[in-house]
């Protein structure tokens, strides 16, 4: 496999930092402002949208442009090499409304998309199911008329108070089934009469929300129904291992981001009469970082060009999301060494990119998923050696 970047991936990944170059407010103070507001970062991505980026992996029926994964993958970690997030989570959207959702739901989540918005927000966590999806017990029963109503209770809803919809996950329970064929996917309008959010605090991300979502005979019509009923496991579960790989590709940038400004810093940060880069201790730590980014390029595109060749990437872009997320820590964390005692005071960006990264090990699936997930597939590739 070939990793040289073509004329066309070069020159998107250039208008990248041409974007940012002309667009100076994008700075740090502007992403401490939205954090302190709570606020979403509006502006940049409205930004974003009108320089053709937020158009990139949408179809083009749909007013968007075609992109492969490694294309994906590349333009993501180039956006946070700048330090402001890709918003490629929204492929998992993408792919599931073009999998499974009504010409008309695919009509409403791209035309969201491209205005600014978000169409659906994932109600799929619960205070007693997380990484157990089989656990979730938000309900549904289907009336005479054709209408549910769901009752239940999810929580770490990204996004849940800011979305037009929830995709909510839940169980027909008079289905005398295992769990996975008793659920169905709703997309439930955030609104609805019977729906109550509250918020939750976080420790990084605030520039984005995340709430409770209660849901008290919330009646919704056949209409928000995405896919088969009793087939919504399917719905959530197709296209995470897209959502991992791009949150391991969002890792490396941002891992990249803070190895770089750490190298400037020790470049020009003098302690006993010479800049602490020249101390070996610090150069270890220097060359770790590299190492640690370099091994993550290479999980993360070689999974991208398994994709993008028909390959399974079951088991690759668990390895990627595991490793990226971890390492891209651990490389922060450097970072903030090498910052010292200015890495933890004034809130700079290295600090922030520190508390924003460590989600990652969470959100997509937790560390411990991705190894039971690749463990599970390599004990099959076992029975046929």
């Amino acid at each position: 496999m070939d990793f040289n970047k073509t004329d066309e991936q070069e020159l998107l990944l250039e208008s990248i930092d041409e974007f940012f170059s002309q667009n100076p407010q994008f700075n740090e103070e502007y992403i401490r402002k939205c954090e302190k507001d709570h606020r979403p970062l509006s502006e940049y991505r409205q930004a974003m949208i009108d320089a053709g980026f937020a158009t990139l992996g949408i179809p083009e029926e749909f007013g968007g442009t075609p992109i492969d994964t490694v294309t994906l993958c590349l333009v993501a970690e180039r956006f946070n090499l700048h330090g402001f997030p890709s918003y490629f989570g929204q492929i998992l959207q993408v792919d599931d409304i073009l999998a499974f959702g009504t010409p008309d739901q695919q009509k409403a989540t791209m035309e969201a998309l491209l205005n600014n918005e978000m169409y659906f927000s994932l109600g799929l966590s619960e205070p007693g199911a997380g990484s157990d999806t089989n656990a979730v017990s938000t309900s549904y029963v289907r009336k005479d008329d054709g209408k549910y109503v769901i009752t239940g209770h999810k929580t770490f809803c990204t996004d849940g108070d800011r979305a037009k919809n929830m995709l909510c996950l839940a169980r027909d329970f008079s289905v005398d089934d295992k769990p996975s064929k008793t659920m169905s996917c709703f997309l439930v309008p955030s609104d609805a009469p019977g729906v109550k959010m509250e918020p939750l605090t976080k420790v990084g991300t605030n520039w984005r929300s995340m709430t409770e979502v209660y849901l008290e005979d919330v009646v919704v019509d056949p209409t928000a129904l995405v896919g088969k009923e009793h087939e919504g496991f399917m719905v959530v579960m197709k296209n995470f291992e897209i959502e991992r790989l791009v949150i391991a590709a969002d890792c490396m940038g941002m891992a990249e981001c803070a190895y770089k400004e750490a190298l400037k810093y020790a470049s020009e940060r003098e302690q006993f009469g010479q800049p602490i880069g020249k101390f070996q201790l610090i150069q270890e730590m220097l060359f770790e970082m590299r190492l640690r980014i370099d091994n993550m390029r290479n999980l993360v595109l070689k999974a991208a060009w398994e994709r993008d060749n028909g390959d399974s990437i079951r088991i690759s872009s668990s390895e990627a999301k595991y490793y990226c997320a971890r390492e891209a820590f651990q490389v922060i964390d450097d970072a903030m060494q090498i910052f010292g005692g200015y890495g933890y005071v004034g809130d700079p960006r290295v600090s922030r990119l520190w508390r924003d990264v460590r989600m990652n090990r969470l959100g997509g699936g937790t560390d411990q998923v991705m190894v039971y997930i690749a463990g599970k597939m390599l004990l099959k590739e076992a029975k046929r050696i």
